[in-house]
């Protein structure tokens, strides 16, 4: 048997990613079948894959119909080798802490820190209240229509 399915994976991944130079497969058969680790750079990593897993899902599909004429069972296992260009959320500043105002400087009353949070959060209230009081005086008037 040649390797027919390596060359297939192989052509099919180099032409979706944006490194084909760094797409590397490694062919290993034992008594499962046929095992294609496929490497790509970090970047590519992602189309390869697909949104859910669709991409790698139809290659997989592709093998297996591969498998059907060759009388073999192919397996693939994408090979994740490092952390590319993804950042998790967390590591990610989130708007508010980009967006803070800063801290109000002491006026030379004697109000604390605590005070002063007391009343935003009541300042926040009211406008919360107020947003609420005019989103309902609006839904008032659509169920008046006759639609």
């Amino acid at each position: 048997m040649s390797n027919i399915d390596q060359e297939f994976v192989e052509f099919t991944v180099k032409s979706l990613v944006s490194n084909p130079e760094a797409v590397k497969i490694e062919r290993t058969i034992d008594e499962k079948g046929v095992l294609l680790e496929l490497t790509v750079d970090p970047e590519d990593l992602g189309r390869v894959i697909g949104k859910r897993g669709a991409t790698a899902q139809s290659l997989r599909t592709l093998l297996r119909a591969l498998g059907t004429k060759n009388d073999a069972r192919y397996n693939l296992k994408i090979v994740d080798n490092g952390p590319g260009d993804y950042k998790p959320k967390s590591d990610q500043p989130s708007a508010e802490k980009n967006n803070q105002e800063p801290a109000p400087e002491s006026s030379g009353d004697n109000t604390t820190e605590s005070e002063n949070n007391d009343q935003s959060s009541d300042q926040h209230e009211e406008e919360t209240s107020d947003r609420l009081r005019k989103a309902r005086a609006e839904l008032a008037d659509l169920d008046d229509l006759d639609v």
